[in-house]
């Protein structure tokens, strides 16, 4: 018995498990993990919400179960799943360290995972998550499908809730069940993938599966809010961990389960190598080298063979438009990560002069934000003002400008003027009018065409930033958000001044991208664009997810208090 327990001290392990449940004082419970984890020397990462904990944490076995005994006796986890596995210790330091398994992480957070992009969106409710099915019953379900002929109508769908990377090394495969595979970059991509393709679930008995079970959770709750034809979900509980410990020569899970601790990858007795290498399509799924793609930094299979070159690009970023052979505009490296905007400036206006208007505002938020300016592609005629000069006896009328001038953009334009490349300076027709953007309503499709080859070129990009005009494209952008997926990504807008083009059909559904709408107020003196304008566009936006910021300023973006901490605060919800 002694020899036994002595095994245990030495043998090490990672306990994983999770829990939902409203905590009634959560710096208390932070306080009891802080001290129980260091007095166990346990390492790891543990996330504490109001509604419950997310714990992944390494230690000598010993110690490990004497933590689960701790936590079996407080009611909060009543009836938790811990899912406790032997393991060796980290001796990768590179690979530890990434994974958060060098030292001890206690935070407390808005939410456990992140379903959802868009930080102000409201998360489903948790209660209506899907049925749980134990490892037996899920692999019964697989099993019998396609023999029941009940309900024909029913066909059974089997949806993978995590990322990419993970699927690449290891994902199930039955007979006569579909496999939908999102490919998604990371977890808060999954619900745009679910509303875009709603079709393939919609009335389907829809089996779910991810690594420990939490992130099904959340995933299959969303689901299920979508309404009638989404009520029959099932979700694997305790994930491809407890199926693997119940079949663990792999059932119908092919490959290897992908973890997030120093372990990497957990394969069966019979795993086959289902991943492959980047560069020669050897097959390979070692993840250890922890090489990331340079645009997305999305982790990558590179052989040893292959590993060493200056460049690599994920099949996502490939599909997307990335080149191997060219560089990428900008690597982000960890730690010094910032929100790549693209900014559209306003009418007859280019991105030289909206950068030099946008100077102040840069600098104020140079260690958040990496601005990108660009011309808009309607280019606009050289015109001047001909009002006569002098008394009655000499008025003679004013020459155009000597000058050399920089050539101006636009979004929209008049559809009733031609549009006019000439360098020569022409006379304007009529005095200027200060509601002229009320006719400029043509052009977006050349605009949006244009948008696409930048995205394409010079992606990807985190949000989008228009001024006047400017915003009235953005808006338009944002309004097709989920039709441009994959052409033209992004996760917010900032609309400055903006004010409303064909918009009319989002009047009774509001237009659901993140937003932040800065304006003038009803005495704010923006001479340019009026205030209900800018107002009623914001009104285009779903509320639960747009923050207004009002100001006296005129036409132009405000750069001080407070008005600029509001604009600071939207976008730290987005790194």
């Amino acid at each position: 018995m002694t020899e036994k327990k002595n095994m245990k001290d030495d043998e090490y392990g990672v306990l994983l498990y999770y829990k939902y449940t409203d905590i009634p004082n959560i710096d208390d419970l932070f306080r009891f993990y802080n001290s129980n984890c260091n007095s166990l020397s346990l390492i790891g990462r543990v996330r504490l919400a109001p509604h419950g904990v997310n714990v992944t944490i390494g230690g000598k076995l010993s110690a490990l179960e004497e933590h689960i005994a701790v936590m079996s006796k407080n009611q909060l986890f009543e009836g938790t799943d811990f899912k406790l596995a032997t393991c060796s210790e980290p001796i990768n330091d590179k690979v530890a360290e990434e994974c958060g398994f060098t030292t001890l992480s206690i935070r407390i957070v808005k939410d456990l995972v992140t379903l959802s992009s868009n930080p102000l969106s409201k998360p489903p409710d948790i209660s209506n998550s899907g049925k749980h099915l134990s490892a037996v019953e899920f692999h019964s379900v697989l099993q019998n499908a396609g023999k029941s002929v009940t309900d024909a109508s029913k066909k059974l769908v089997l949806l993978d809730a995590r990322n990419l990377y993970e699927t690449r090394i290891g994902k199930f495969h039955a007979p006569n069940v579909e496999t939908l595979d999102p490919e998604i970059r990371q977890y808060s991509d999954l619900p745009s993938w679910l509303d875009t393709h709603s079709d393939k679930l919609r009335g389907n008995q829809i089996l779910m599966y991810c690594t420990g079970g939490i992130r099904c959770e959340m995933a299959s709750a969303y689901i299920k809010s979508k309404g009638p034809g989404f009520e029959n979900v099932f979700q694997l509980y305790g994930g491809i961990q407890r199926y693997m410990e119940q079949f663990p020569e792999g059932g119908y899970f092919k490959g290897k389960n992908f973890v997030f601790d120093h372990r990497v990858s957990v394969g069966s007795s019979n795993a086959n190598v289902l991943g492959n290498c980047l560069i020669c399509s050897f097959p390979f799924d070692d993840y250890s080298s922890r090489i990331r793609c340079s645009y997305c930094r999305m982790l990558v299979l590179v052989c040893n063979e292959c590993q060493g070159k200056n460049l690599y690009v994920c099949e996502l970023c490939q599909k997307y438009g990335k080149l191997v052979e060219s560089e990428p505009l900008s690597i982000q490296t960890k730690g010094s990560k910032k929100l790549r905007i693209l900014c559209l400036h306003g009418f007859r206006q280019n991105a030289s002069s909206f950068k030099g208007r946008t100077a102040s505002l840069a600098k104020k938020l140079k260690n958040l934000v990496e601005f990108v300016y660009i011309d808009a592609p309607h280019q606009l005629q050289f015109i001047y003002q001909n009002k006569e000069i002098g008394d009655l006896s000499s008025r003679r009328p004013i020459s155009p400008p000597y000058k050399q001038c920089n050539r101006k953009f636009a979004w929209f334009v008049d559809p009733d003027t031609d549009e006019n490349t000439s360098s020569d300076w022409e006379a304007a027709h009529v005095p200027f009018d200060s509601l002229q953007y009320q006719k400029q309503t043509a052009g977006f499709d050349k605009s949006l065409a244009y948008l696409k080859e930048i995205v394409s070129d010079n992606g990807p990009f985190d949000g989008i930033l228009g001024f006047s005009q400017g915003a009235a494209m953005a808006a338009c952008v944002a309004a097709q958000q989920m039709s441009l997926k994959g052409e033209i990504d992004f996760r917010f807008v900032i609309l400055c001044s903006g004010f409303s083009v064909n918009l009319q059909q989002y009047e009774k559904n509001p237009i659901k991208c993140p937003s932040l709408h800065i304006y003038g107020s009803d005495h704010g003196k923006d001479t340019q664009i009026a205030f209900d304008a800018s107002r009623s566009l914001a009104s285009l936006f779903d509320e639960g997810c747009s923050v207004i910021v009002e100001h006296d300023c005129g036409h132009i973006i405000p750069t001080r208090s407070p008005y600029l901490d509001t604009i600071k605060d939207f976008l730290q919800r987005f790194l």
